[in-house]
């Protein structure tokens, strides 16, 4: 199984609410960088935990109308077309980095003021 293939599981899991299966496919040890860069979480159990309150993080009405997936040798990034009640159409990317076939890393870039201000 490719890289991009096991991104887009997880994406596929996040969308049918299933974190138990989205988590499956990060190290024990990985960690978590949400938008703004400041906010970090370490470890499996904190993200699995944190997925529980995935609606308060994103902005009311967020909808991905799009997805594309760029891999190179330990490295995925989705590029993520999204719509929000406030917004009509904006993009955001998602770096995923690989020990093996396990997610070590997650880290997104989001235009964080557009995005501080849909709450």
């Amino acid at each position: 199984m490719n890289l991009s293939n096991i991104v887009q599981r997880g994406w596929d899991a996040v969308g049918a609410g299933d974190f138990d299966t989205l988590v499956a496919d990060y190290t024990d040890d990985m960690t978590f960088i949400m938008p703004g860069q400041a906010d970090i979480l370490r470890g499996r159990r904190t993200f699995r935990k944190a997925l529980d309150n995935l609606g308060g993080l994103l902005p009311p009405g967020f909808e991905i109308t799009e997805l594309r997936q760029v891999e190179t040798d330990n490295e995925v990034v989705s590029i993520v077309e999204w719509k929000a009640n406030k917004v009509e159409s904006s993009q955001l990317s998602v770096l995923f980095r690989f020990e093996g076939d396990k997610i070590y890393e997650e880290r997104w870039f989001v235009d964080t003021e557009q995005w501080k201000s849909l709450f």
